[in-house]
């Protein structure tokens, strides 16, 4: 009697030892070895250090020159994927609404040279790309114009951040939609653009995917714990609170880019992805090949 009901045991504890192996599993080593091997954190300082130096000084150069309506849209949209509220988000109004000498014929020539130093920024992107992707770098006479092209792509698409995820007066859902879709989108192209078009289209999906949806879950997020978080360091530490704030969201959100880049080449790179998509050996569905498969292939 007893040996009937052993029979029954072990399968009551199969799904235990599945997820055991799992946890032991090629996959996962695989998935830690992938983060480690592209200096996950480090890249994701790198980022947000020239984001910061960079990125956001060639804002406020743009906004200098930008009319009334645009300055405003320019900070609704910051607020939206920022978070920020109340006296940070009046700090942020100001430092967007200056113009002054901006104006100037040498305050033209300054956005020039802010244009000139964020590629910087988009250099950086395309090194954690290009590691991500096991890929040398390319030349600079075919990137350079990639890094000023993607600068002014990703300007276009942070000012219509805020009527974008209100959905264009659609609602919220339809907002949360567009979101998804223009991140995934945007992070599409920038792989495609910043590799130089030497990874097909498909294999860049789940990366894409992954950024695209982890930047905009942490956009909403953001709604919630930036406000607190900023006018906490503003009344604890003055006008510098905010800045360390700001960097560490930065950083945060950069760590879920690169990490979602970095996992998104491991799953192109595994078999059942390829299967999916029916992708063959000579796309470069293998672990390491991803890139190498077909250089021309969508550019």
């Amino acid at each position: 009697m007893s040996s009937g009901g052993d029979e029954h045991r072990p399968p009551r504890f199969g799904r235990a030892r599945s997820v055991l192996a799992a946890a032991r599993s090629p996959t996962v080593a695989g998935l830690a070895e992938r983060l480690l091997a592209v200096n996950t954190v480090e890249a994701a300082m790198r980022l947000a250090a020239q984001a910061f130096l960079t990125a956001l000084p060639l804002l406020m150069a743009v906004s200098a020159f930008a009319p009334q309506g645009l300055k405003g849209l320019l900070t609704d949209s910051v607020r939206s994927v920022v978070g920020v509220r109340g006296e940070a988000l009046d700090e942020v109004r100001r430092a967007l609404a200056a113009s002054g000498t901006a104006r100037t014929p040498s305050g033209a020539v300054g956005i020039v040279v802010a244009l000139v130093s964020a590629t910087a920024f988009s250099r950086a992107l395309q090194a954690v790309c290009e590691r991500c992707w096991q890929l040398p770098r390319a030349g600079l006479r075919v990137a350079a114009w990639r890094w000023l092209l993607w600068l002014l792509v990703w300007l276009a698409v942070l000012l219509v951040q805020a009527p974008l995820r209100r959905g264009f007066g659609a609602g919220i859902v339809s907002g949360l939609v567009l979101s998804l879709l223009s991140a995934v989108l945007l992070w599409w192209w920038t792989q495609h653009l910043l590799l130089g078009g030497r990874v097909g289209w498909l294999l860049l999906l789940p990366g894409a995917t992954l950024a695209g949806t982890g930047t905009v879950l942490l956009g909403y997020a953001s709604r919630l714990l930036m406000p607190l978080a900023m006018n906490r360091s503003l009344g604890d530490f003055g006008p510098l609170g905010p800045v360390f704030t700001l960097l560490s969201w930065l950083i945060v959100m950069f760590l879920i880019v690169v990490a979602g880049l970095a996992i998104g080449q491991l799953v192109a790179s595994s078999g059942w992805y390829a299967r999916l998509v029916g992708l063959t050996a000579g796309d470069g569905s293998g672990p390491g090949a991803g890139a190498a498969g077909h250089p021309g292939e969508g550019r």
